[in-house]
């Protein structure tokens, strides 16, 4: 008798459910943001810049703009898989795509704790 094991359980699953964590997120970071905009009646460069001066709004934006990115990749990476047919093409997208998120990573973490 033959045992097939399934390969990859719930792989689907824990993307499906990191993107909605990362979908609350980005959530919170908007309710908090237009909150912002409705309290300020004017916003000026120093309201922003004492918006951003709360470690906590550093942090909470970091978590954002971070969610941004992985959910874009889950995303990405499922429709290169179900519609990019020849391996080599698929791979080669998935690595550019990959690259350029962590390059908006570095670049988001060096706009919010950088001079």
């Amino acid at each position: 008798m033959v045992n097939k094991q399934p390969v990859g359980a719930h792989y689907g699953w824990k993307d499906w459910m990191i993107q909605r964590i990362t979908a609350v997120i980005m959530l919170v970071f908007s309710v908090v943001i237009i909150g912002f905009f409705l309290i300020e009646t004017s916003v000026s460069y120093q309201n922003w810049k004492q918006l951003f001066s709360f470690t906590a709004v550093r942090i909470l934006s970091l978590l954002f703009f971070l969610s941004v990115f992985y959910h874009a990749w889950i995303g990405i990476r499922d429709v290169l898989m179900d519609y990019v047919k020849p391996l080599w093409m698929r791979l080669t997208l998935q690595v550019l795509v990959f690259l350029f998120l962590i390059v908006c990573s570095i670049w988001t973490i060096s706009l919010l704790w950088g001079n």
